[in-house]
């Protein structure tokens, strides 16, 4: 078993909108998530974090405080991710429906109104709770399973 891979989210929160983001190649599943992603070694997390965000959006953000310690696993393949989720605000860019993601996971990116995410398939669980609540001190989330 290998270790954790270590992950870091940008919670966009603008004008009572959440950015999400559908980070499946070819629509393979209808689950949306923050932009982020991979953290590379030897680079700090903010800096992974507006790199990830601009790869998956087009946006260019000013990351701010921890809001989340999230982690997943999925015990069919083994893969296991600690998430960092930042609040972030937009700096630069807007949502561009022509923006591709140069590693082609993203196929779509927008922004959800709290009563917009009923019957949208999300992770982590509590990213309402997180993103549109009083911002709290960090809170980690115990161990959820995967679904695709």
């Amino acid at each position: 078993m290998s270790s954790p891979r270590l992950a870091v989210r940008a919670l966009v929160v603008e004008e009572g909108r959440l950015l999400l983001v559908n980070a499946y190649p070819d629509g393979q599943s209808d689950l949306w998530c923050t932009p982020g992603g991979g953290v590379e070694a030897g680079t700090d997390l903010t800096t992974n974090l507006r790199r990830e965000v601009h790869e998956e959006t087009g946006l260019t953000v000013e990351v701010g405080g921890l809001a989340l310690v999230n982690e997943f696993h999925n015990p069919q393949t083994g893969f296991h991710q600690v998430e960092l989720f930042f609040r972030a605000r937009v700096t630069g860019g807007t949502i561009d429906p022509a923006w591709r993601d140069p590693d082609a996971i993203v196929t779509e990116r927008r922004f959800f109104a709290p009563d917009e995410l009923v019957g949208v398939r999300f992770k982590p669980d509590s990213l309402p709770t997180i993103a549109f609540g009083e911002p709290p001190l960090a809170r980690y989330d115990p161990l959820e399973r995967m679904v695709r």
